[in-house]
């Protein structure tokens, strides 16, 4: 998988590609989609979320250049692969999900991995949940119509969040750093298309 897809897609980090080959993908999906873990497709995970293309999840951890004194937080849970990644290139990962189901299958399969820094809570992160302190790394793993305002406020000066916003099909990822008196310095990264995460969809338009 690293050879053939992610390093072709400019992921040339070596803590990242050494993550992607340790961490055991297929230990992450349902068992009916075990042997498609490492094609270049989204995974269904189940109430209309996916599991992201293995590219996209390794340029997702090469743009937030982790370090191993660094604070994440994960928004959507998902199967739990890429909390696994950020966990082993952190000191602490919180992983927040809507879903309770995805809370507790990840969580096993965390502690199946001998993954013991992740803390995985349940929770709607958009509009609701608060996260205790602050972090160097945000990631939400849905797209979002708009970035929340709230969550940039969870990131400590220099941190960095990489969220995928904008209208399907045509997304795009982007880093957004916390510089110095407040202000944010934005890069684009790539196109791809996710599902919404739960009340982060753009607004419906009537059309007369």
């Amino acid at each position: 998988m690293v050879e053939n897809q992610v390093r072709p897609w400019e992921v040339l980090d070596g803590r990242v590609l050494d993550v992607i080959n340790r961490v055991r993908r297929e230990d992450f999906v349902a068992p009916e989609h075990r042997q498609l873990a490492f094609a270049d497709l989204c995974l269904p995970l189940g109430h209309g979320e996916v599991m992201m293309k293995p590219v996209v999840e390794g340029r997702v951890l090469q743009a937030l250049a982790l370090q191993p004194t660094d604070r994440v937080l994960e928004i959507g849970t998902g199967s739990g692969y890429l909390g696994a990644c950020l966990a082993t290139l952190s000191a602490q990962l919180i992983s927040v999900d809507i879903h309770a189901d995805f809370t507790a299958t990840a969580t096993e399969r965390l502690r199946h991995a001998g993954i013991d820094n992740a803390s995985l809570v349940t929770g709607e992160a958009v509009k609701a949940w608060r996260p205790d302190g602050q972090f160097d790394a945000l990631v939400a793993t849905g797209a979002v119509a708009e970035i929340p305002s709230r969550w940039l406020a969870w990131l400590k000066p220099g941190g960095r969040a990489l969220v995928v916003r904008g209208q399907s099909p045509v997304q795009r990822a982007t880093l957004l750093t916390q510089e110095a008196a407040g202000h944010l310095h934005e890069e684009g990264l790539f196109e791809t298309d996710l599902p919404y995460l739960i009340h982060a969809e753009p607004a419906t338009r009537f059309v007369f």
